[in-house]
């Protein structure tokens, strides 16, 4: 099978199998291939199962045979980002902690995936427990991006992302707490949704900052995230969080709204720090639909522009820190075989199974959560969180949705920020507020740096407003041919 066939979309893929041109052990045996030939360079999957691949595949042809297909997504291979519980395989969320955990149980988006036949194909690379934007902080080995190997691929996600854009997967699942979708969907040339906070069930999604995360698609085309995220949507009651919104069929709904819509863009995302050849492709998409018949108009989003990092970064480390005390070293996870006594144990199987950063936010938020702190710093920010909802719902009064860049900049070099906190975490600046007031947003390629890197366009939705949302990103992508284009390793 040529490396072309494996940069076919989902959708291109799901028909050949329907019509018998190829079966589900032919393709997944083709990305098995595949991930053995340039994995060792790219270092997107912390590990695979070839037989249990190939047994799913042969379970989804004999289906076929027998003229019970499941749907679409039946026999199509499917990354999995090691964060999100599948039964039998390891769930390590990158970290040493969590080694040689191998998880009892699915996921209620893995139960899901299964059901509708989908097979599902390694555990996928990332920053450790989802902390960080360039997936080095992973305990095991940093990702490449598949553009360009002496680069990141972004992060938490950054696996999935590489897997997905190196031709190793036709599709993945990633998590997305402050832009771990959509800033490495953008970083390697890829669509990258974040559904709205309570759309997709986060049962068996391992905890980082449980008011924040999202599960969510990485694909080649939004027409491929539409088919994955309307198996993966709806109401879960294993999940207190989860909302009973309608799932609509996504794929139909792509050509049901043809628009033209009202996009606002936020003025405070086009300041000082975007990039230059970043800016230029974002305004080119912008006269792109202003072509198109949208009306575009300039919003406001001052709350969001300045407080967001601040308010992120308070919010998600308080979450996290209460969250990561249940890894004490006794009842899973990594104990330190130096421990002498029960403080011992505590103390130094959390100081050997936890990388830096990880560290670093776990003590940040255990001081913003102490006595004589929380109110002057956990609650504050909760309030200006809903502020900075609230500067989006106005926004949302006069437009359909908003038109901005994901990430200041195209993929950086490995290395370049990762002594720099700040600067890290400045690569977040205009995703993070889209996770503090639960919003849709999606990333979806939009032209390359003169020096062959991807630039993705953000759009972002109202809430459960998916629907819209995927159509506008589709007549964007189907006037360009950005997601057509595919690394060469």
């Amino acid at each position: 099978m040529s490396s072309e066939f494996l940069f076919k979309s989902a959708g291109e893929l799901a028909s050949l199998l329907a019509e018998r041109k190829i079966s589900s052990v032919e393709l997944t045996g083709a990305f098995i291939a595949r991930t053995k030939a340039v994995d060792g360079r790219v270092k997107a999957f912390n590990s695979f199962d070839e037989a249990d691949a190939l047994a799913q595949a042969r379970a989804a042809d004999a289906r076929r045979a027998a003229g019970q297909a499941r749907g679409t997504l039946d026999g199509l291979p499917v990354g999995i980002k090691d964060v999100i519980a599948v039964a039998g395989q390891p769930l390590t969320c990158s970290s040493r902690m969590l080694a040689n955990f191998i998880s009892p149980y699915d996921a209620t988006v893995t139960r899901r995936l299964r059901d509708a036949g989908a097979v599902l194909w390694g555990r996928l690379n990332m920053d450790e427990f989802a902390m960080g934007s360039s997936t080095e902080n992973s305990a095991f080995h940093p990702t490449s991006n598949p553009w360009d190997l002496t680069r990141v691929p972004g992060g938490s996600s950054g696996g999935a992302a590489a897997a997905v854009a190196a031709g190793e997967a036709p599709l993945a699942l990633g998590s997305d707490t402050g832009g771990s979708i959509r800033q490495p969907a953008s970083f390697c040339g890829l669509v990258g949704l974040k559904p709205t906070y309570g759309l997709v069930s986060r049962y068996g999604l391992v905890a980082f900052a449980s008011s924040l995360d999202q599960i969510g698609p990485f694909a080649r085309t939004v027409e491929d995230a539409a088919i994955l995220l309307g198996v993966i949507a709806g109401h879960d009651p294993l999940d207190s969080t989860s909302y009973p919104a309608p799932v609509p069929d996504y794929r139909a709904e792509l050509r049901r709204r043809p628009g033209p819509w009202k996009l606002g863009v936020p003025k405070e995302y086009f300041s000082k720090g975007l990039d230059a050849e970043v800016g230029e492709a974002i305004r080119a998409a912008i006269e792109f639909y202003r072509k198109s018949g949208c009306e575009i108009r300039e919003v406001s989003l001052p709350l969001a522009a300045d407080y967001a990092i601040a308010v992120y970064y308070i919010i998600a480390t308080a979450e996290c820190s209460s969250n990561l005390a249940r890894y004490d070293g006794i009842r899973y996870g990594h104990r330190s075989a130096a421990a002498t006594d029960a403080i011992d144990i505590y103390f130094k199987s959390r100081a050997e199974g936890f990388g830096p950063e990880v560290k670093r936010r776990i003590i940040l938020g255990t001081h913003v959560l102490s006595s004589g702190y929380y109110d002057a710093y956990y609650l504050r920010a909760q309030k200006v969180r809903t502020l900075i909802r609230n500067d989006f719902m106005r926004a949302f009064q006069e437009v359909d949705a908003l038109l901005a860049p994901v990430a200041p900049t195209a993929a950086f070099k490995q290395g370049e920020k990762v002594f720099d906190p700040l600067a890290m975490y400045l690569s977040d600046i205009y995703t993070i507020s889209i996770n503090l007031a639960g919003l849709p947003g999606i990333s979806v390629p939009c032209g390359f740096t003169q020096g062959g890197l991807p630039i993705g366009l953000q759009i972002i939705g109202q809430p459960f407003q998916e629907a819209g949302l995927l159509a506008i990103a589709h007549a964007y992508e189907q006037g360009h041919d950005w997601h057509t284009k595919h690394p060469e390793l």
